[in-house]
């Protein structure tokens, strides 16, 4: 007797095929799964985050909210809850003296900022730079966007680059006045370019964004960690493990009531 084997063989090429298929699917899943687990383990290993202490002798100062001004209430920006916050980190001395001071390897970083107010309210921003003698390096107007959020400012590359062991005093201010003649809203505080060691630039050569966040929080790195994490999240909104590390960071810096504010990185 003569069978007919060609729906036979169709049968098993078809069913070698869903199998294949599935085994591939499978695999993949499951390295994705695998990269989700590890990057919440690598997470939950990393220490919070250690401010350097400010070197004997310096007391930079500067402001880290911006508090309400005083004047004609038609013209001064309007009380807010949170003020307006620079997201960096500050230490309150026995004197009541504030010194917010940071530390960074980049030649030309960002700095974040909470901006409770919205573009109709604030007619000017302005971002200052200056050097070890209060001379001008950088002033640029900048744009909000239309609601209240985490805000990024980068050091463009027509700017000078930061100066190795230089520090440099920066504010952030806001004037809800067109003329500009009310008090302005301001936050300010003083950043430090350093260098790294070659065991760590070593460590950071082949190390993917998640690892070098680690490395630069480990190392009292404010500037790069923040902004690696602010990648990261951008590029991952829904990631609740690494919206928990951005309310973590935050929080070791005291600053939890700006942590669940949106990121507005790419706006306006």
């Amino acid at each position: 007797m003569k069978c007919n084997l060609q729906p036979i063989k169709l049968f098993l090429v078809l069913a070698l095929g869903c199998t294949n298929l599935l085994v591939s699917e499978t695999s993949s899943l499951g390295r994705e799964l695998g990269d989700r687990s590890n990057s919440k383990m690598i997470l939950a290993q990393t220490p919070p985050f250690e401010q350097p202490p400010v070197p004997p002798g310096r007391t930079p100062g500067g402001r880290v909210r911006g508090g309400a001004t005083r004047g004609d209430p038609d013209f001064v920006c309007p009380a807010a809850t949170p003020d307006l916050t620079a997201l960096v980190p500050f230490t309150e001395e026995a004197d009541g003296v504030v010194n917010v001071w940071s530390q960074t390897t980049l030649e030309r970083p960002s700095w974040f900022f909470y901006v409770p107010y919205t573009k109709d309210v604030a007619n000017v921003v302005e971002f200052v730079l200056q050097d070890g003698d209060s001379n001008q390096v950088y002033k640029e107007a900048i744009a909000i966007p239309d609601k209240p959020g985490v805000i990024r400012v980068s050091l463009p590359s027509t700017a000078p680059a930061l100066a190795l062991n230089k520090e440099y005093r920066w504010f952030f201010s806001i004037n809800c006045d067109k003329g500009k003649n009310a008090p302005w809203t301001y936050v300010e505080g003083v950043i430090e370019r350093v260098g790294l060691n070659q065991s760590t630039l070593k460590e950071l050569e082949n190390a993917d964004p998640l690892k070098r966040y680690t490395i630069y929080a480990q190392k009292g790195l404010w500037y790069e960690a923040i902004a690696i994490l602010a990648q990261l999240r951008q590029k991952n909104s829904k990631d609740a493990a690494l919206q928990a590390q951005w309310q973590n960071l935050l929080a070791s810096i005291r600053l939890d009531d700006v942590a669940k504010k949106p990121l507005l990185l790419d706006e306006p």
